[in-house]
């Protein structure tokens, strides 16, 4: 078993009456190495000014777990076969919607994967979706939730 550990943080700035539901929803994620991420609401949820657009907002983070923890399965499974990636970009994009119970939910998200491969080794298709199959079953984050996850390879 292992245990993560992330803390949040927001305060009221001194001029925020709060109550009145004017306030800034600009807080920080701080995690156990040192880093620290500028956070908000997204600005479609709640408006500028009250929202901080130039920082992530947890539906971001969301879609960027997935991806993030799908490309370091990925790679793992790559490296085993014997074959090296020189680059990985997935431009993933989450789709956000009213469910059957009235719920508002990250129904799905869409991953694009972009591998490019050294020296021309790259993997016929088939070979791609097994490998991207693989890391999806594997991957926790996508194990732990109830979004569908759609997998499109983008060939370089």
């Amino acid at each position: 078993m292992s245990e993560y550990v992330a803390s949040v943080v927001w305060s009221r700035q001194a001029n925020e009456l709060f109550i009145d539901n004017k306030y800034s929803r600009a807080h920080q994620w701080q995690f156990d190495g040192g880093a620290r991420v500028d956070a908000s609401s997204a600005p479609d949820i709640v408006p500028l000014p009250y929202s901080v657009a130039e920082n992530v907002d947890p539906e971001e983070a969301f879609i960027a777990s997935l991806s993030s923890c799908h490309m370091l399965f990925f790679l793992s499974i790559a490296a085993k076969n014997k074959l090296t990636v020189d680059s990985y970009q997935d431009d993933a994009v989450g789709l956000m919607q009213q469910t059957s119970d009235g719920r508002m939910s990250m129904t799905q998200v869409t991953l694009k994967p972009c591998v490019q491969f050294t020296n021309n080794e790259q993997p016929s298709i088939v070979d791609l979706e097994a490998m991207h199959h693989q890391a999806h079953e594997l991957c926790f984050i996508a194990n732990s939730v109830k979004t569908a996850i759609v997998i499109e390879i983008v060939q370089p």
